[in-house]
């Protein structure tokens, strides 16, 4: 059963949200918020608070029944420490009494709901016998968006391109262990991949986007930073692209800034993630590139389904 405080607060730990937030559900949760009307565009802006050894990022957001406020810390030093870098909670409110209902942790929440956002946006771009996935990076994000993409797609082949040997063999393990076909690739692969997600920290683009099939579809997730990108001007010329929200987009995807920046791209040339869910995506030639910033809205749907999953007596 889930903790309480003195003050009658549900305290979500992290193999609780693992229990109680599948990743199909989390798909299907985000999916049907958008398609009842939620509209990224009026979700408050992420901000960042510069601290002495890093920063407070805070992600609030308000939807139906609840409100409620990511608060993260981003400890750049903390890597050396063998501590995480990343570190939070998420505090889910009442919406009409602003009462605090649950303390959830927010880390294991972002870890769900990022992918959870890239499979959906995959499951409306990618073909249904789309059946291998290149995936960049080796860190949780990486792991999870495989997990995310076998829920939407029957996976054959899962090929991971990391820049560390050692975690390289790390995540491949863990995905034989979950019973994918799994093995180590390099960047040319792209020109293979029916799905390509880019879950790195990079600041300069992975791979030759010219190489990238017609038919393929891209995720990037690794930054929300107006300066870093993980794909080239090659894959952005080729490609219909899409977003959570193009506001959003113009002021954090350097994916899409740098694009503009360079020509390679217009405002008028991106597509947002409600669009494509309640119309379908438009006719294409060449392929699907998809760049995700994370945003408060995604937390509070995800929140949500915990708290109610766990707690459905207090929903």
């Amino acid at each position: 059963m889930p903790r309480t405080t003195s003050s009658d607060i549900t305290v979500i730990t992290a193999d609780q949200v693992f229990d109680h937030l599948p990743m199909g559900t989390a798909i299907t949760a985000l999916e049907e918020a958008l398609q009842s009307g939620l509209n990224p565009q009026d979700a408050p802006a992420r901000s960042s608070v510069p601290l002495e050894n890093g920063s407070f990022l805070l992600m609030p957001g308000e939807h139906g029944a609840y409100a409620g406020v990511k608060v993260l810390t981003v400890a750049p030093g903390n890597s050396a420490r063998g501590l995480p870098k990343i570190q939070g909670n998420y505090l889910l409110f009442d919406a009409d009494t602003l009462r605090p209902l649950a303390l959830i942790d927010g880390v294991v929440l972002t870890a769900i709901r990022t992918p959870a956002i890239s499979a959906l946006a995959i499951d409306r771009l990618a073909p249904a016998e789309a059946t291998s996935l290149l995936v960049f990076g080796t860190g949780p994000q990486a792991l999870y968006h495989v997990r995310a993409v076998a829920a939407v797609r029957d996976l054959k082949s899962v090929t991971v391109v990391g820049r560390s040997e050692a975690k390289t063999d790390g995540l491949l393990g863990q995905l034989r262990a979950e019973g994918h076909v799994a093995h180590r690739g390099t960047a040319a692969d792209v020109a293979e991949a029916q799905l390509i997600t880019c879950c790195t920290s990079a600041r300069e683009p992975l791979f030759d986007g010219s190489l990238v099939r017609d038919d393929a579809v891209v995720v990037a997730m690794g930054s929300h930073e107006p300066d870093a990108r993980e794909v080239d001007d090659a894959l952005l010329t080729r490609s219909t692209v899409y977003v959570e929200d193009v506001e959003t987009a113009l002021r954090e995807a350097g994916d899409v800034i740098i694009g503009i920046e360079h020509g390679t791209i217009t405002r008028e040339d991106l597509h947002d993630l409600p669009s494509l869910i309640r119309n379908g995506p438009p006719t294409r030639s060449g392929p699907a590139f998809f760049k995700s910033v994370g945003m408060g809205w995604q937390d509070l749907i995800t929140a949500r389904v915990a708290y109610e999953n766990l707690a459905p007596s207090q929903a």
